[in-house]
């Protein structure tokens, strides 16, 4: 299936911090825009993630280790590890959570 991300409808997860999902099956990818100073509180969920910076700098914590991802970056989260971000600068990542995000559908 072929899909134009921008008509997908977005999605306000935290002030600041918007998403248009893509699921299937067995993952889901979040196409997310971070403005700057945003803050995606400290948590941890049942899947496993990979962000990808595709624009911008962003501050993450994982597994209390914090380091700032420019473009290009990306940071593997196991599940259930605790994890952090904020936006440095205006953001654009692309999330991929395994198993499906059912809370974002």
């Amino acid at each position: 299936m072929i899909q134009n991300v921008s008509n997908i409808p977005e999605k306000e997860l935290f002030e600041g911090l918007r998403a248009r999902f893509i699921h299937t099956e067995n993952v889901t990818i979040g196409h997310v825009t971070i403005d700057k100073g945003a803050v995606l509180p400290e948590h941890a969920h049942i899947h496993e993630q990979i962000t990808h910076i595709v624009a911008g700098e962003l501050e993450m914590t994982v597994n209390n280790q914090t380091n700032v991802l420019s473009a290009g970056m990306s940071v593997t989260i196991p599940s259930n590890v605790i994890h952090s971000a904020k936006a440095l600068t205006n953001c654009q990542v692309i999330d991929t959570f395994c198993p499906v995000r059912e809370d974002y559908k």
